[in-house]
């Protein structure tokens, strides 16, 4: 993303990271042992922690220096976004190839006597090459350090998934009267599938400045709408059918995430009306329930109370919502008994749904951020139902 297409946006505060991350070395080992540093692996967390988004790249962090590794097709842009982040006199770069890299780690955590690992990014075969390389240190398995630190985002990471989110909004505004085409028994987008639908969707989204797409767009009809995580494919979208159509966009590294549910040609009628008005009401009051202070899981719970109410608790087999921002799924998780406490700058999303295999499924699915005494929806797009 070029620095014009963020100009008007709040910029994102990268350098205090780095010291937020070391106040928890004290504690980030197992048994809340210390560490005396920290290798990151994990894309998301290096790009949070230092601007830097190229695919190959490692970042060790100690008490009191950080490096950069990286090989020579990033020496520019590593260069260049360490500089835009504020970082570039906070952490050091190192480009070489793999050995050279890996000498750079070693001289930089010469003193430490303890280097923590991402113990979720970190395989059993990394984990013995790690161990032979900082064979002067113990190593220690760590679990969502800097993980926690990105569940409560700053005003720029707001921001850009708000950016994400209209995005979105006004990629599904443009290609969904082609289901209004066929709800009105037009021959002229009678063929248009669920693989059909879903491609012009994300052209739609990278013609209005997505980077890509936030994952693989959902888009299932008919009997497919019954699976909650059905893959777009060959069949023909009908008249009278449910549509579940699950997807999102990147905008400058940050994801939005949305679901809208429609019946084409009308007003649905039967049980499948009936799912449409218990699945917009969990929703509403799941929403409703969002503020700070509040456990993940009690949202869950708001939901999934009102599916269970009207008879259909076994038809609701996800969580009801989890965290967002430089990935899809993060913290916090929106499922039974979370514990997570919601904080303002939390983003989240509530997306309760009800799925009967000889009905058709209904979801629909908010990004919100909690705000002081409530939450804000980052999604906009309307939730009427026929089309």
């Amino acid at each position: 993303m070029t620095v014009s297409a963020t100009a008007r946006l709040a910029p994102i505060d990268v350098s205090g990271r780095l010291t937020r991350l070391r106040d928890l070395f004290e504690s980030a080992g197992p048994d809340d042992e210390p560490v005396d540093a920290l290798l990151v692996t994990t894309s998301a967390n290096i790009r949070w922690l230092s601007g830097f988004s190229g695919s190959a790249g490692l970042l060790l962090v100690t008490r009191d220096h950080a490096t950069l590794t990286t090989d020579g097709r990033y020496r520019t842009q590593s260069s260049e976004q360490l500089q835009a982040a504020g970082v570039s006199s906070a952490i050091e770069v190192r480009i070489g190839g793999v050995q050279a890299q890996r000498q750079a780690l070693v001289a930089a955590s010469s003193e430490a006597k303890s280097v923590g690992l991402e113990a979720d990014n970190v395989t059993w075969s990394s984990q013995r090459s790690w161990g032979e390389l900082f064979a002067a240190a113990q190593l220690a398995p760590t679990r969502g350090v800097v993980e926690g630190l990105r569940m409560v985002k700053d005003a720029g990471e707001v921001a850009r998934m708000e950016r994400a989110a209209a995005i979105a909004d006004e990629a599904l505004a443009a290609v969904l009267p082609r289901l209004a085409v066929v709800g009105a028994g037009s021959r002229s987008d009678r063929e248009l599938t669920e693989s059909r639908f879903a491609a012009a969707l994300d052209h739609a989204m990278r013609e209005r400045g997505a980077e890509e797409s936030a994952f693989e767009t959902i888009v299932a009809s008919g009997e497919n709408s019954a699976k909650p995580h059905a893959r777009p494919g060959g069949r023909p979208i009908q008249p009278g059918d449910p549509v579940v159509v699950d997807f999102g966009a990147v905008f400058d590294g940050y994801r939005s995430d949305m679901t809208r549910t429609f019946c084409v040609g009308g007003a649905p009628s039967g049980d499948l009306a009936t799912v449409f008005d218990v699945v917009e009401e969990a929703q509403r009051v799941g929403v409703l329930s969002v503020r700070p202070g509040v456990a993940a899981g009690s949202v869950d719970e708001a939901c999934r109370d009102v599916i269970a109410a009207a008879g259909w608790a076994d038809r609701f087999e996800h969580g009801t919502g989890h965290g967002v921002g430089l990935d899809i799924h993060e913290g916090p998780s929106v499922g039974p008994g979370a514990t997570a406490i919601l904080l303002p700058g939390t983003v989240l999303t509530v997306e309760p749904g009800v799925y009967l295999p000889e009905t058709g499924g209904v979801r629909i699915e908010d990004t919100l951020v909690v705000t002081q005494n409530g939450s804000r929806s980052l999604t906009r797009f309307p939730k009427e139902v026929a089309v």
